[in-house]
């Protein structure tokens, strides 16, 4: 098992001596560089951050181990969240491993089956809400403020204070910050943390500048870019698919202060992403994570000049948590019969003989 969260990073996460030291292995996820895309686009450099890696494959596990650490120190038994999937699979995994019990409220029809099938394998209490995310999200900060049970949506500042351990790791792998930071937005506390963090470090002196913050919405849900909530958002890439996000004000300040963008990116665009990170990076991320390359391409079609620039694509989650998107985007399978020469011709093979 890994390092863990609370353990690299504890002298910059809000811990005390009652803290529990508890992790399932989260953090220190791949940073990897770019082999095709970035000379394909004309990058100086770009690296994507795999937090698919995290333990339930998605950067959740990172604010979740604060979250939960800090409801354990509090003494609760029990935890809650509204989700349209990552957050439930997270809260879950680590709910079983810790004695929690774990409440789970979910949209109805609008949570990929991977991430349904991590938080009942876990064993959490999980509800289908005839609702949309938000509605979901206001239900559980209720019921969380009526009952002795720990909200850990990203509402939780804890949430933001493990996310932004990110921030440092791309630093301290790096030697510096990247001059760009691309990361999709949904609730927006990812890209939140990331500014955090990435502000904590230059602060401390670990970094001598920091990022523009570069926040890619899906088109259909983009609540910022509109500025206006969207009643009921509508994107392919289901884990952004909010329509008022929860950390819209923290989204907002990272765009200004960074002098950075929100931008907004078609589902059109986001999976022609989903296929070359896959097809030519050999990195399968879910719909959602490839919002940030797509809002790279975007850069790059609108002019901008990147080829001195450094780059850093967020992949937030593991392409197995939507697997029907991937069977749907690449059609069926071929079919032969079981000999040499049948799989020979639906492969379009010539036959190689030795000595020819």
């Amino acid at each position: 098992m890994g390092q863990g969260v609370l353990s690299r990073y504890g002298d910059y996460l809000p811990l005390t001596a009652s803290t529990p030291m508890i992790t399932i292995g989260e953090g220190s996820t791949p940073l990897v560089r770019s082999r095709v895309i970035e000379r394909e686009l004309g990058v100086g450099s770009i690296h994507f951050k795999l937090e698919g890696c995290n333990p339930t494959g998605s950067f959740k596990d990172r604010g979740m181990v604060v979250a939960v650490a800090k409801a354990l120190e509090s003494g609760a038994g029990a935890i809650m969240c509204g989700s349209t999937g990552n957050t439930s699979a997270s809260a879950s995994a680590f709910g079983a491993r810790f004695g929690l019990a774990t409440y789970v409220l979910a949209p109805k029809g609008r949570i990929a089956k991977g991430k349904l099938s991590q938080a009942l394998v876990h064993g959490a209490k999980l509800v289908s809400i005839d609702g949309s995310f938000d509605e979901i999200l206001r239900i559980a900060q209720r019921l969380t403020e009526m009952y002795e049970v720990a909200f850990v949506n990203s509402l939780n500042p804890h949430r933001i204070e493990g996310q932004k351990t990110a921030a440092f790791e791309i630093v301290d792998e790096l030697g510096s910050a990247p001059d760009f930071l691309c990361v999709p937005v949904g609730n927006a506390g990812n890209i939140t943390a990331y500014w955090k963090g990435f502000k904590e470090y230059a602060a401390l002196g670990k970094a001598v500048s920091t990022p523009r913050m570069m926040g890619f919405q899906a088109a259909g849900a983009a609540p910022i870019v509109e500025g206006k909530a969207i009643e009921n958002p509508q994107t392919v890439a289901s884990a952004i698919r909010i329509g008022n996000p929860a950390s819209w004000n923290g989204a907002v300040a990272a765009e200004r202060e960074s002098g950075g963008a929100i931008d907004k990116v078609t589902d059109e665009e986001i999976l022609a992403a989903y296929r070359a990170i896959a097809e030519k990076e050999g990195i399968f991320g879910e719909p959602a994570s490839a919002a940030s390359v797509a809002g790279l391409y975007k850069m790059v079609r609108d002019g901008k000049d990147l080829r001195n620039a450094s780059v850093v694509c967020v992949i937030t989650g593991t392409g197995l948590k939507d697997q029907e998107i991937a069977l749907q985007s690449r059609g069926t399978f071929l079919e032969a019969p079981p000999t040499v020469a049948g799989v020979e011709a639906v492969l379009g093979l010539s036959r190689m003989r030795s000595g020819t």
